[in-house]
């Protein structure tokens, strides 16, 4: 559809047709494989490596601390198979109730084999409270891991406070930065973090690739043991996914200043116009320090499901939950959280905004999505 309005970016980005063109040789005549010694095996390991140092410098780490994976579930598994390995005879595990379901089907199997499970509560604007994370740790735990943002909301936890905290405590911590990376600064050599995880598709990358960062002197043990990744793990890499998602971190870089300071104006003209033409409209979530693409709604008097499939009839893509979270009839997991009735959480739409978005489009969702809140409270 040419007339596509694509407000769901936290779900997963188009390629960036540099992404794409970086992808091109690895599919056709630059096909080796980078643990071959010869020309094309060469010729792949070097543009590898290149890739790396550009993660790398998206995240302000050292290239010897990325290593590739199938994706960010895959990299959250290993964070946790890492740290918990290091410390097997603890069996705490110190997380939050607005976390991503990666890290949320983590902790229900560790707990189902016997690991005690802390899933600390955030307030109504889905912030933590640092004083309820320092007393929650105890000798015992193993892992804290955190959403760096959320992903419905846009909330942004403060990192640094929490890394002190950690230090301090002396547990290591894996920060899920998904929905950070590319978003925000972010500059790992002064934050010393054990674990960190993201996903290609994220920023503009292609789908199936991710990473996992361990800090220099983190304990690492991988959850595929073999030769690749400096035995860090096993499988031949996937050099069109990387090849993508190493322009992708170089852009994202290069671009981050001005797209921040565009999306931040392109979300409060599509909150403002919503506000002045639809009654009863909640923001969720802090209004500042949120990532500047994001804004969650609630809507009374509709049923999101139902938005969703009109608004999807008008061509605009928006979403009620993260599109892992299942099935768009289930309340948010986050929302409830936020201590959000069922029926509130039921009524609310993310809208989240991204490179391509522009000012006519923002325009054309302020005349679609009234009319269509307006026919389903008719109804």
């Amino acid at each position: 559809m040419p007339s596509l309005l694509y407000f769901d970016y936290n779900s997963t980005t188009p390629i960036d047709p540099q992404a794409r063109a970086a992808m091109l040789p690895f599919l056709e005549h630059s096909f080796g494989n980078p643990s071959n010694s010869y020309f094309l095996g060469r010729q792949a390991a070097e543009a590898l490596e290149q890739a790396r140092s550009e993660v790398a410098a998206l995240l302000g780490a050292r290239s010897s601390e990325i290593i590739f994976t199938s994706g960010a579930s895959e990299s959250i598994r290993t964070a946790f198979h890492a740290a918990l390995e290091a410390n097997p005879k603890k069996k705490h595990l110190l997380s939050c109730t607005t976390e991503h379901q990666a890290v949320l089907a983590c902790c229900h199997e560790y707990e189902r084999r016997g690991y005690q499970v802390t899933l600390l509560p955030v307030d109504a604007q889905g912030m933590l409270s640092l004083k309820a994370l320092e007393e929650a740790i105890t000798p015992s735990t193993a892992l804290l891991s955190l959403l760096w943002a959320n992903n419905e909301t846009g909330v942004i936890f403060p990192v640094e406070e929490i890394v002190a905290i950690a230090q301090r405590k002396k547990v290591p911590l894996h920060l899920d930065a998904v929905q950070a990376a590319g978003k925000i600064p972010i500059n790992l050599e002064a934050l010393p973090i054990d674990y960190l995880s993201l996903a290609g598709h994220k920023i503009y990358a292609s789908k199936g690739i991710g990473v996992l960062y361990v800090h220099r002197h983190a304990f690492y043990q991988p959850l595929f043991a073999g030769s690749q990744e400096s035995e860090r793990r096993a499988g031949t890499q996937n050099m069109p996914a990387i090849l993508s998602l190493g322009k992708a971190a170089q852009l994202a870089k290069e671009l981050l200043p001005a797209a921040m300071k565009r999306e931040a104006l392109l979300r409060d003209t599509l909150e403002r116009g919503l506000l002045e033409k639809i009654s009863n409209l909640s923001l969720h979530g802090r209004k500042e320090y949120r990532l500047s693409n994001t804004t969650n709604l609630g809507i009374a008097g509709i049923q999101a499901a139902q938005a969703l499939l009109l608004l999807d009839q008008e061509g605009l893509c928006c979403s009620a939950a993260s599109a892992c979270h299942g099935s768009s009839r289930d309340p948010s997991h986050v929302l409830r959280a936020m201590h959000l009735t069922p029926a509130e959480a039921l009524s609310s739409l993310r809208f989240s905004l991204g490179r391509f978005t522009t000012e006519e489009e923002i325009e054309r969702a302020l005349e679609i999505i009234p009319r269509v809140v307006k026919k389903l409270r008719s109804l």
